[in-house]
Protein backbone atom coordinates (compact mmCIF):
# COMPACT_ATOMS: atom_id res chain seq x y z
CA UNK A 1 0.00 0.00 0.00
CA UNK A 2 1.49 3.49 -1.15
CA UNK A 3 1.26 6.60 1.25
CA UNK A 4 -0.34 8.62 -1.88
CA UNK A 5 1.08 10.50 -4.45
CA UNK A 6 2.70 13.19 -4.37
CA UNK A 7 4.86 15.72 -6.60
CA UNK A 8 8.06 17.26 -5.47
CA UNK A 9 9.57 20.23 -5.58
CA UNK A 10 12.99 21.01 -5.75
CA UNK A 11 14.74 25.08 -5.52
CA UNK A 12 17.78 25.74 -6.86
CA UNK A 13 19.41 28.77 -5.89
CA UNK A 14 22.08 30.31 -8.16
CA UNK A 15 24.41 33.13 -7.36
CA UNK A 16 28.08 34.22 -7.28
CA UNK A 17 29.49 31.25 -5.59
CA UNK A 18 27.58 28.43 -7.42
CA UNK A 19 30.55 26.13 -8.79
CA UNK A 20 28.68 24.32 -11.45
CA UNK A 21 29.20 25.40 -14.83
CA UNK A 22 25.61 25.13 -15.72
CA UNK A 23 24.96 26.84 -12.47
CA UNK A 24 27.13 29.69 -13.89
CA UNK A 25 26.26 30.10 -16.89
CA UNK A 26 22.77 30.52 -16.17
CA UNK A 27 23.92 33.19 -13.68
CA UNK A 28 25.47 34.89 -15.81
CA UNK A 29 23.14 35.25 -18.55
CA UNK A 30 20.27 35.97 -16.28
CA UNK A 31 22.22 38.93 -14.75
CA UNK A 32 22.60 40.65 -18.13
CA UNK A 33 19.15 39.84 -19.17
CA UNK A 34 17.98 41.63 -15.63
CA UNK A 35 20.64 44.26 -15.96
CA UNK A 36 19.36 44.93 -19.94
CA UNK A 37 14.81 44.63 -18.90
CA UNK A 38 16.11 46.83 -15.68
CA UNK A 39 17.00 49.92 -17.90
CA UNK A 40 13.61 49.71 -19.57
CA UNK A 41 12.03 50.19 -16.02
CA UNK A 42 14.57 52.69 -15.05
CA UNK A 43 15.19 54.99 -17.41
CA UNK A 44 16.23 57.96 -15.00
CA UNK A 45 18.78 55.38 -13.15
CA UNK A 46 16.72 56.22 -9.89
CA UNK A 47 17.11 52.57 -8.08
CA UNK A 48 20.04 50.24 -8.47
CA UNK A 49 18.55 47.15 -6.49
CA UNK A 50 15.45 44.97 -7.95
CA UNK A 51 13.46 45.08 -4.68
CA UNK A 52 14.18 49.20 -5.47
CA UNK A 53 12.28 48.59 -8.59
CA UNK A 54 9.49 46.56 -7.64
CA UNK A 55 8.50 48.86 -4.64
CA UNK A 56 8.31 51.77 -7.19
CA UNK A 57 8.43 51.17 -10.37
CA UNK A 58 4.69 50.04 -11.94
CA UNK A 59 4.91 46.47 -13.54
CA UNK A 60 8.47 45.69 -12.19
CA UNK A 61 7.28 42.12 -11.41
CA UNK A 62 7.49 41.52 -14.72
CA UNK A 63 10.95 40.99 -14.53
CA UNK A 64 11.26 37.77 -12.81
CA UNK A 65 9.41 36.43 -16.29
CA UNK A 66 11.41 38.77 -18.79
CA UNK A 67 14.54 37.79 -17.65
CA UNK A 68 13.85 33.81 -17.03
CA UNK A 69 13.93 34.46 -20.71
CA UNK A 70 17.69 34.31 -20.87
CA UNK A 71 17.38 30.64 -18.49
CA UNK A 72 14.96 28.70 -21.10
CA UNK A 73 18.04 27.15 -23.32
CA UNK A 74 19.72 25.53 -20.31
CA UNK A 75 16.90 24.62 -18.74
CA UNK A 76 15.83 23.01 -22.16
CA UNK A 77 19.60 21.15 -22.05
CA UNK A 78 18.24 19.21 -18.51
CA UNK A 79 16.54 17.23 -20.61
CA UNK A 80 13.06 17.07 -18.17
CA UNK A 81 15.52 15.71 -15.26
CA UNK A 82 15.75 17.84 -12.02
CA UNK A 83 19.30 18.87 -11.65
CA UNK A 84 21.20 18.04 -8.14
CA UNK A 85 18.63 15.77 -7.40
CA UNK A 86 19.88 11.80 -7.34
CA UNK A 87 18.75 8.72 -6.44
CA UNK A 88 20.75 5.52 -3.96
CA UNK A 89 22.89 5.48 -7.23
CA UNK A 90 23.64 8.55 -7.61
CA UNK A 91 21.70 8.74 -10.79
CA UNK A 92 19.31 11.79 -11.46
CA UNK A 93 16.50 10.71 -12.22
CA UNK A 94 13.51 12.95 -11.50
CA UNK A 95 11.46 14.12 -14.02
CA UNK A 96 9.91 17.95 -14.00
CA UNK A 97 7.62 19.87 -17.44
CA UNK A 98 7.15 22.78 -14.69
CA UNK A 99 9.18 25.03 -13.48
CA UNK A 100 9.00 28.98 -11.78
CA UNK A 101 11.81 31.08 -12.18
CA UNK A 102 12.56 34.03 -9.76
CA UNK A 103 14.79 36.84 -9.12
CA UNK A 104 15.48 36.82 -5.55
CA UNK A 105 17.90 39.94 -5.54
CA UNK A 106 19.82 41.61 -7.80
CA UNK A 107 21.73 45.04 -8.17
CA UNK A 108 21.95 47.32 -11.78
CA UNK A 109 25.92 47.79 -10.58
CA UNK A 110 26.73 45.00 -8.73
CA UNK A 111 26.89 41.51 -10.00
CA UNK A 112 27.83 39.68 -7.03
CA UNK A 113 24.50 40.91 -5.79
CA UNK A 114 22.50 38.89 -8.31
CA UNK A 115 20.80 35.69 -7.07
CA UNK A 116 17.66 33.48 -8.58
CA UNK A 117 15.75 30.44 -7.84
CA UNK A 118 14.28 27.82 -10.10
CA UNK A 119 11.66 25.72 -8.52
CA UNK A 120 11.78 22.55 -10.46
CA UNK A 121 8.05 20.69 -9.65
CA UNK A 122 8.28 16.76 -10.57
CA UNK A 123 6.04 14.89 -12.41
CA UNK A 124 3.29 12.77 -10.09
CA UNK A 125 5.02 9.83 -8.19
CA UNK A 126 3.51 7.19 -6.14
CA UNK A 127 5.09 7.68 -2.76
CA UNK A 128 5.44 4.04 -0.86
CA UNK A 129 7.35 4.38 2.18
CA UNK A 130 9.81 7.15 4.17
CA UNK A 131 13.33 5.30 5.50
CA UNK A 132 14.66 6.88 7.70
CA UNK A 133 15.78 10.32 5.51
CA UNK A 134 14.87 8.85 1.96
CA UNK A 135 11.29 8.15 0.26
CA UNK A 136 10.64 4.99 -1.59
CA UNK A 137 8.86 6.27 -4.95
CA UNK A 138 7.65 4.95 -7.95
CA UNK A 139 7.43 7.09 -10.76
CA UNK A 140 3.68 7.54 -11.96
CA UNK A 141 0.41 6.26 -10.31
CA UNK A 142 1.23 2.62 -9.35
CA UNK A 143 -1.35 2.62 -6.75
CA UNK A 144 -3.33 -0.24 -8.66
CA UNK A 145 -0.07 -2.05 -9.48
CA UNK A 146 0.91 -2.22 -5.75
CA UNK A 147 -2.63 -3.22 -4.96
CA UNK A 148 -2.14 -6.30 -7.42
CA UNK A 149 1.41 -6.77 -5.63
CA UNK A 150 3.23 -6.26 -9.12
CA UNK A 151 6.80 -5.98 -9.28
CA UNK A 152 7.53 -2.03 -9.44
CA UNK A 153 10.72 0.00 -10.34
CA UNK A 154 11.13 2.15 -7.54
CA UNK A 155 14.08 4.65 -6.36
CA UNK A 156 15.08 5.74 -3.00
CA UNK A 157 15.23 9.71 -2.56
CA UNK A 158 17.22 11.07 0.02
CA UNK A 159 15.40 14.20 1.58
CA UNK A 160 17.50 17.53 1.44
CA UNK A 161 17.47 21.05 1.48
CA UNK A 162 15.34 22.61 -0.84
CA UNK A 163 13.37 19.76 -1.64
CA UNK A 164 9.95 19.52 -0.65
CA UNK A 165 6.47 17.79 -1.09
CA UNK A 166 4.77 20.25 -3.23
CA UNK A 167 1.30 17.93 -3.25
CA UNK A 168 -0.09 15.43 -1.79
CA UNK A 169 -3.32 13.00 -2.74
CA UNK A 170 -3.89 10.72 -0.03
CA UNK A 171 -4.12 6.75 -1.18
CA UNK A 172 -7.70 5.08 -1.21
CA UNK A 173 -7.17 3.72 1.86
CA UNK A 174 -9.69 0.87 0.86
CA UNK A 175 -8.71 -2.56 -0.42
Amino acid sequence: MSKGIIRLSYRKIIDVTSQKPWDKFVFEDTYMEFYMQAQYYNQEANYSTFQELLDNVPNADKLHQLTSRAAIGYIRQLNQIIPDIANSSGKLCLPFTQFKFEIIQSHVQAKDAHRIAIVFYSEPLTWIDTVHDRLLIAYGDQREALQASNDLETDFIALQPYLSISSYQQANLSV
